[in-house]
């Protein structure tokens, strides 16, 4: 596998990003690189949150199944009497399914794997890197343990074999965005130390493809070169500031403005680079969302 065979391989989802506005800037936050905040894209003074919420849900069959699975299944589908359309149907629901699957049926509670499955994405469309592991195999298999990253990515770059370490954090309620912020990092510092382990659990399951497989071992092993670990923390919250809706460029200056805010009032004393050397390679992700329990809800309802 080389970086053209990655590049083939990612799922972009052009459509999602239609309705997600990035900004990607240097904030006042250690490390002091680009780092990113998003939020959903306005047309005039209306915000695009249905495209948005239909989006992701049409997105979920991506999340759960490669290309290569979900053409395996279509096929088997059409074999069975299907047409092409019906089939896809099918996959869709299954891949729906899957994602329902380990929700208490009486609390249908989404916002953890609503902001999963929106990593999945930025990873793969401003990372441009391939799940390594689908980890909602695991999330679903009765006979496995929940892996403990959020997201685990691979690509190649410049000769480097660059392993993505990701994590969501979604908080629909009110909270000190700080705290959640903290709460963030500390997170995927553990993901950070404790990955090795985790994967090493999957290796040789059905929750790697061949060539993933072969990265995964390799990399276990040792015997994967050049390789560099890089982290992925995004924190989805529920924005409280009310906006003044007068035209779309001031809408989204006044959303910028929020997510800079946020990161300049965070104690960079927090993030301990000294004693966890691997926060160089951090990207940050701020989503703010207004109403995000409602967001949530209605995405429910979609699935």
């Amino acid at each position: 596998m080389n970086e053209k065979d990655i590049l083939k391989k990612l799922i972009r989802n052009d459509a999602l990003f239609k309705k997600v506005h990035i900004i990607s800037q240097t904030y006042d936050i250690i490390p002091n690189k680009n780092h990113l905040g998003a939020y959903i894209e306005y047309q005039d003074i209306m915000e695009l949150r249905d495209d948005f919420i239909n989006e992701l849900v049409d997105s979920i069959v991506d999340w759960i199944y490669s290309s290569e699975k979900f053409c395996e299944l279509k096929k088997s589908a059409m074999d069975r009497g299907k047409s092409e359309g019906a089939a896809t149907q099918e996959v869709g629901r299954k891949a729906r399914n899957k994602f329902r699957a380990n929700h208490d049926e009486e609390k249908l509670m989404v916002q953890g794997q609503l902001g999963e499955l929106i990593l999945f994405h930025f990873i793969q469309k401003c990372m441009q890197a391939i799940p390594l592991l689908r980890k909602m195999k695991v999330t679903t298999s009765p006979r496995h343990e929940r892996f403990g990253a959020d997201a685990i990515h691979y690509k190649i770059e410049k000769d480097k074999n660059i392993i993505i370490l990701g994590e969501a954090k979604t908080y629909t309620s009110k909270y000190k965005f700080n705290d959640a912020f903290s709460d963030a990092l500390d997170s995927i510092v553990k993901t950070y130390y404790n990955y090795r382990n985790e994967l090493d659990l999957y290796v040789h399951e059905d929750f790697l493809d061949d060539e993933m497989n072969a990265v995964a071992e390799k990399l276990l092993n040792n015997t994967l070169e050049n390789v560099e670990i890089q982290l992925v923390s995004i924190v989805i919250y529920n924005e409280l500031e009310n906006l003044q809706k007068v035209d779309e460029k001031s809408i989204k200056q006044q959303i910028e403005k929020i997510i800079e805010k946020k990161y300049s009032k965070f104690d960079n004393s927090k993030i301990n680079i000294e004693k966890h050397p691997i926060l160089n390679r951090i990207t940050y992700i701020v989503f703010p969302i207004w109403d995000l329990d409602k967001l949530a809800l209605e995405f429910q309802k979609l699935l």
